[in-house]
């Protein structure tokens, strides 16, 4: 039995579309320049292919729910 390209075995990962600089900033809600500075003090997730920087939108959502503040109860 042929399988199509969107017939993917539950048991592989996911496929992961990556994204920009911008991309990031836009989803984290901060100035590009921020995103950049996170990177040099390695401070987030990221993947670099020669000079270019990359994010997994899934993996930035984790990162925030690990540095959430919980609020405080009164």
């Amino acid at each position: 039995m042929e399988r199509h390209r969107n017939d993917r075995n539950p048991d592989q990962p996911r496929a992961v579309r990556l994204v920009g600089v911008e991309g990031a900033a836009d989803q984290l809600g901060v100035h590009v320049r921020h995103i950049r500075r996170l990177v040099n003090e390695r401070r987030i997730p990221y993947i670099k292919w020669g000079s270019r920087l990359h994010f997994d939108p899934v993996e930035l959502e984790t990162w925030i729910k690990r540095h959430r503040v919980p609020e405080r109860e009164m």
